[in-house]
């Protein structure tokens, strides 16, 4: 199994980055990074922290990057999706909608949120 991560640059990105790490290595599995903002954010390589590691990013001509990932969770069977999150409030949620809103609901794996650390 694998877990998948949720990429961006943001800090959210970066703590979901290094929690989905830790997650993998306690689990023992592989880690999927799926780039949402399609960019490459990360060095290419076979490895991140000695977990071993593949990356992927959307296809530019489908405007639905979540459900892309959402896909590629249930294509390489993960064992947990890693998001980051951000304080919003409930308007805001409201009004804007939310990535991880809709991962959280229509992932078929268990879905672990973090947020960054604040200093």
């Amino acid at each position: 199994m694998t877990v998948v991560v949720a990429r961006t640059s943001t800090p959210e990105g970066g703590a979901a980055l290094a929690a989905s790490i830790e997650e993998a290595r306690r689990r023992q599995e592989d880690l999927l990074v799926f780039n949402l903002e399609g960019a490459q954010l990360d060095p290419e390589g076979s490895e991140l922290d000695g977990v071993p590691v593949t990356f992927r990013t959307p296809d530019a001509r489908n405007r639905d990057a979540v459900g892309e990932l959402l896909d590629a969770a249930e294509q390489v069977d993960a064992s947990a999706v890693v998001i980051g999150v951000k304080h919003r409030s409930p308007v805001g949620k409201l009004l804007l909608g939310s990535a991880a809103q809709q991962i959280l609901l229509e992932a078929s794996a268990p879905v672990i949120a973090v947020k960054p650390r604040r200093d």
